[in-house]
């Protein structure tokens, strides 16, 4: 406390960035872990998306130029 308290009293400033740098609080939780989480994160989106695609066998609603045929005109019986 007394070297906050000497840093708030230096009219620079330097004395504040001082002991904000040389502080021994833990690094912030996103600091630490946040490349991990996303790495995690991008690998278990890609490997559920690839199941989806490969083995669920849901069929996806594609084009259906060429395989959607009109059924023959039924010519009215007399």
């Amino acid at each position: 406390m007394l070297r906050f308290a000497k840093a708030a009293l230096n009219v620079s400033g330097q004395g504040a960035r001082h002991v904000r740098l040389s502080s021994t609080h833990a690094p912030e939780f996103h600091a630490k872990y946040g490349t991990g989480v996303m790495v995690g994160g991008f690998a278990f989106c890609v490997s559920v998306w690839g199941f989806v695609l490969t083995q669920t066998g849901i069929t996806w609603n594609l084009s259906p130029v060429g395989k959607v045929q009109p059924k023959p005109w039924r010519e009215a019986e007399e």
